[in-house]
């Protein structure tokens, strides 16, 4: 069945962003504001940057200040409403990383979805078997519980469901590094039905897979970054690191990404000759 598109994440951020602009159409500063509500400054901050949840009678209290009543109000209690809906990533909490539970409930409304991936394949187009060798590969390090291992499959099974089959389903474009081909996680069988599976998930309408050969002009040195756009809210770049993540949203650094992503995209192989190179791995890892 057909997911539906939402994310209480997306939500809060909005009604953050919502309620720092009707502060400002007032010409009110952070600080006056909260000496007007009888707040610290520290409070008006988190709550329009998404990082605390603002109740209803704190919405109450800034609209009052801001002036706002009538649809804009209702507007206004329509996004706290569903910004204090549970999100499906909720119930991978204790087994994910907090930075990464933000990015999963971004992902849930974004329009477009563009990853370059120099070392792995994605998440989003991995098996189970494939995902859980990726996740075991790094125990060593993570120090992950063999619950956890379990959890984190799980999650990203989840994951590629909401992502990939909702009714609304995101343009998804990545690009691999063909040594993410070629890369062994697990016994041969498991790297044959990765590429069997990337193969699959190539002819999607909504998935562009491209990849960039060894021998290709490699244009931009960077790691792994995806770059997510919504329909009414700005770009954001997600840069995922081995301890922690960190989201790119200057809006002139991500439009350098974005420049990146295209200068990258533009030497690796189109959709058809990429499928055709990911036929070929899948014939070597045969045996």
């Amino acid at each position: 069945m057909p997911l539906q598109q939402g994310s209480p994440t997306v939500r809060r951020l909005r009604l953050g962003q919502e309620l720092r602009m009707l502060r400002e159409r007032r010409k009110l500063t952070g600080t006056k504001a909260a000496r007007e509500l009888g707040w610290s400054p520290s409070k008006i901050s988190r709550i329009e940057a998404a990082k605390t949840m603002a109740s209803g009678d704190d919405v109450k209290a800034m609209a009052k200040l801001y002036r706002v009543d009538g649809e804009k109000l209702d507007e206004l209690f329509g996004l706290l409403r569903d910004a204090e809906q549970r999100g499906w990533w909720e119930d991978y909490e204790d087994s994910l990383p907090g930075e990464y539970t933000r990015f999963l409930g971004l992902e849930a409304e974004a329009v477009s979805q563009r990853s370059w991936e120099p070392q792995i394949v994605p998440g989003l187009l991995q098996t189970e078997d494939y995902a859980r060798e990726v996740i075991l590969a790094s125990r060593g390090i993570a120090r992950i519980t063999h619950s956890g291992v379990r959890s984190r499959v799980e999650a990203r099974l989840d994951r590629q469901r909401r992502v990939l089959q909702r009714s609304d389903p995101c343009r998804l474009t990545v690009v691999l590094d063909e040594s993410t081909l070629i890369r062994r996680f697990g016994e041969p069988s498991v790297m044959r039905e990765q590429m069997e599976h990337l193969l699959e998930i190539s002819l999607l309408p909504h998935v562009g897979l491209h990849v960039l050969t060894l021998d290709s002009l490699h244009p931009v040195n960077t790691g792994t970054f995806i770059h997510l756009q919504f329909a009414a809210f700005d770009d954001v770049v997600y840069l995922e690191q081995l301890y922690t993540a960190n989201f790119v949203e200057d809006l002139e650094r991500v439009a350098g990404y974005e420049i990146a992503f295209d200068h990258i995209r533009s030497e690796a192989l189109d959709e058809d000759e990429s499928r055709v190179l990911i036929q070929r791995k899948a014939m070597l890892w045969r045996g």
